[in-house]
């Protein structure tokens, strides 16, 4: 995980991560803007799954009811409970470029219990906490809390995000995904590494 402090590695991936030349046609429209990122890459080599899971992915993380900021907090923090090194460090950029100060980063990318000063905020790490890091039914008193500041329906987008990122951060960190150099630069021009 990176935290404050800690060094950045480069990860050697587990598989080939493919590029336009290597991939197969069926995948090769999503190099068509260039280099896609180690996700896409790693999935191109399965056509079938590449098509199914971006649509699912883009639609998960895209703009809806829950503002950029409310979506940058989940990923961040469970892929901190995670413990996925690329998620964090790929999306410390995307939740500084939302708004997000440098302190509010480091806060959520800590392994240790994280608490932010709006209850609000603090009842969705809560919820983070008790979804992403644990088995078995969430506490009742814990949803009961998230759902004093939160309607049904954010809730329901809550925990589909935070689905979605631990299946992300698990395909991450099994394919040992590696971070980029340009967010490598940014983690470090921002303090963060």
């Amino acid at each position: 995980m990176n935290t404050a402090g800690a060094l950045v590695t480069a990860a050697t991936p587990r598989v080939p991560l493919l590029d336009a030349a290597s991939a197969p046609l069926t995948a090769r429209r999503y190099f068509s803007d260039g280099d896609p990122g180690p996700i896409v890459a790693a999935l191109a080599s399965v056509p079938e799954l590449l098509e199914v899971t971006l649509p699912f992915l883009s639609t998960v993380l895209s703009a809806s009811a829950l503002d950029a900021r409310t979506k940058e907090i989940v990923i961040v923090r469970t892929s901190a409970v995670q413990e996925c090194r690329y998620c964090i460090d790929a999306h410390s950029v995307v939740a500084l470029d939302t708004g997000l100060t440098v302190a509010e980063v480091r806060t959520l990318s800590e392994r240790s219990p994280a608490s932010l000063p709006d209850e609000r905020e603090a009842a969705l790490l809560a919820w983070i906490d008790a979804v992403a890091g644990a088995t078995g039914p969430v506490q009742d008193s814990v949803a009961a809390r998230l759902g004093a500041s939160y309607r049904d329906y954010e809730i329901v987008e809550l925990t589909l995000l935070i689905g979605a990122t631990m299946m992300l951060n698990r395909f991450c960190t099994a394919l040992s995904l590696p971070t980029s150099t340009e967010v490598t630069m940014r983690l470090t021009e921002e303090g963060l590494v």
